[in-house]
């Protein structure tokens, strides 16, 4: 039996569910909306979808997407589909075609959300992973135990090249450990990307002996396939240790390439995913989403953060971390950095800790660094000692008792 790879979906219709179900796994493989001379029954035999499992489940009753059709009340149902492997080949792009394709445009279809991959070894011998993962961050970063404390440069844009190397002199002197452009900032005419990095690793660099390791910076390169290409050259060589992408501004093909030449860790910044994901009944699960980059080599992912500023709530986001943390298969054994953001303060590190029991993270905080009322190093290291408290099981006003700047932090960001 050839090989088959899979994904589990949540289905919402209010029709039969099994004529929908049929109807999805033919519109995603080698059915159309009437019967064809080519499709014959050995040809549906060797490349139709199969219906693996159709179970109901609690519906939300939520509204139905817009041209729903259906007699009945909507009803909700775990679905798997598989298919042959020979169809697509072990690729991506044409994984995700056939996983999500045209399914959320169908009329019998009320909601349908992707919730899991199954992928066979094919695809983990086409695709290369992360090349760093936890271990290797850390060893890129000098930060052998704990989290790894970060910042976002902040205002998102507007600074210029000497603007923002300011800033990270401020960051590298308070002692911090990873510091990421902002999603917005790759390269604008007023802070050019080659001018940003060469300001920037001149102040790292200078940094770097008192230190005694160098600050990991993820220096934006999104853009054009080529010019990823040849700027994650220019960190390389400029002695940088790490680049960030916009997943869904490169798409899958983009990471996939800019890992075939990297070098240097790719940490993967999630911007859009609230439109993939936020429906709790349409679009992808972040564990379905992030296999893909995962497996397209992402070795840092964005997961959101305990009592963030956006919509998610707390047990999603420490699932999502959970899933960083869980190798893909026995093939590929990598772990990947969760990278905890969005808000996040000193009053986010002991739920963080309690709730995910690991520091293997980057708990990057903007604000909550850069708006400390003492400044920039104050900012730094009350969040590490807030840190150092959650692990110790210190409670935090106790230990803030016990240091002004946590303390001013605490104040601050209550």
């Amino acid at each position: 039996m050839s090989e088959r790879f899979a994904a589990e979906y949540i289905l919402r219709t209010c029709g039969d569910p099994r004529r929908t179900a049929e109807i999805v796994a033919g519109e995603q493989s080698s059915g159309t909306f009437i019967a064809t001379p080519g499709e014959d029954e050995a040809l549906k035999a060797r490349s139709a979808a199969r219906i693996e499992m159709l179970e109901e489940v609690a519906d939300p009753g939520t509204p139905v997407l817009p041209g729903s059709a259906g007699d009945g009340p909507a009803t909700s149902w775990r679905m798997r589909l598989s298919w042959p492997l020979e169809n697509i080949g072990p690729s991506i792009p044409n994984l995700m075609a056939t996983v999500a394709g045209n399914l959320g445009e169908l009329k019998q279809v009320a909601g349908l959300k992707i919730m899991a991959l199954d992928l066979p070894g094919a695809f983990f011998e086409a695709y290369l992973g992360p090349a760093f993962g936890i271990d290797g961050t850390r060893k890129m970063a000098g930060v052998e135990t704990g989290p790894l404390i970060g910042t976002i440069v902040k205002p998102s844009v507007g600074l210029t090249p000497d603007g923002t190397a300011e800033l990270v002199d401020e960051l590298c002197a308070g002692g911090i450990d990873f510091i990421k452009d902002d999603e917005l900032q790759a390269d604008g005419p007023r802070c050019p990307f080659e001018a940003r990095l060469e300001a920037v690793m001149d102040v790292i660099d200078r940094h770097a002996d008192r230190l005694g390791r160098k600050v990991m910076y993820a220096v934006n390169l999104t853009g054009e396939i080529d010019e990823m290409q040849w700027r994650h050259d220019m960190v390389a060589e400029r002695g940088g240790t790490c680049v960030m992408v916009s997943l869904n501004s490169v798409g899958p093909a983009g990471l996939t390439a800019l890992r075939r030449i990297a070098s240097l860790p790719i940490h993967a910044h999630r911007n859009g995913w609230g439109y993939l994901g936020r429906s709790p009944d349409s679009g992808w699960s972040y564990q379905a989403w992030s296999t893909i980059w995962r497996l397209a080599g992402a070795d840092h992912m964005h997961v959101n953060g305990i009592a963030n500023k956006f919509w998610e709530p707390d047990d999603s986001v420490i699932a999502s971390a959970r899933f960083c943390h869980t190798p893909l298969s026995e093939a590929h054994p990598y772990r990947v950095m969760p990278v905890f953001s969005s808000g996040q303060t000193v009053l986010q590190a002991a739920p963080t800790y309690a709730a995910l029991g690991s520091t293997d993270l980057i708990f990057t905080a903007g604000g909550g660094v850069v708006a400390h009322p003492s400044g920039v190093a104050a900012g730094v290291g009350s969040l590490r000692e807030a840190w150092e408290a959650a692990v110790a099981g210190v409670p935090l006003p106790e230990a803030a008792a016990q240091s002004r700047q946590l303390a001013e932090a605490v104040e601050t960001f209550s």
